[in-house]
């Protein structure tokens, strides 16, 4: 079940392959999951020292469940990954050119995933040519429909 997509990281990459991982999560960040305060439209996936960390993601803390905790948004947080994953995407990245960006954020037996994706960036003529695909399919669908009725 998904609880956010990021959705401009389609705009903006060709996603090649995707991972699931989990997430290092304070008390306060799940209960702002769990009522749909995330965002991941300015997120990103780095590599530290050997480590696997979402940046920019911004959890919006609730009122009442961060009162005696001070509360970052947009905190790093740790993904959770094997040491063979973590390495083979760090060698992607390192030479052939990828970018890891998240995708999105579901639950995956009542616990919270992040799913992954290994992307090379789009250039501005690929975005035109999967705009105009796009509206093409979009007016498709509407002469069917006035079509049918």
């Amino acid at each position: 079940m998904s609880i956010v997509e990021n959705r401009k990281a389609f705009h903006d990459y060709f996603i090649e392959e995707r991972l699931e991982a989990g997430l290092v999560l304070l008390g306060w960040e799940v209960k702002a999951i769990r009522a749909g305060r995330t965002q991941l439209k300015e997120a990103y996936v780095v590599i530290r020292g050997g480590e696997v960390f979402l940046i920019g993601a911004h959890f919006s803390p609730l009122s009442s469940a961060s009162t005696h905790v001070s509360a970052d948004p947009t905190r790093a947080r740790k993904l959770l990954l094997n040491q063979a994953e973590i390495g083979r995407l760090a060698g992607k990245v390192d030479r052939a050119g990828y970018t890891i960006v998240p995708i999105n954020l579901h639950y995956s037996k009542g616990r919270v995933k992040l799913e992954i994706g290994l992307a090379k960036g789009k250039k501005q003529h690929d975005k035109r040519e999967d705009e105009k695909r796009k509206d093409w399919q979009r007016e498709q669908r509407r002469l069917l429909k006035s079509r049918k009725g």
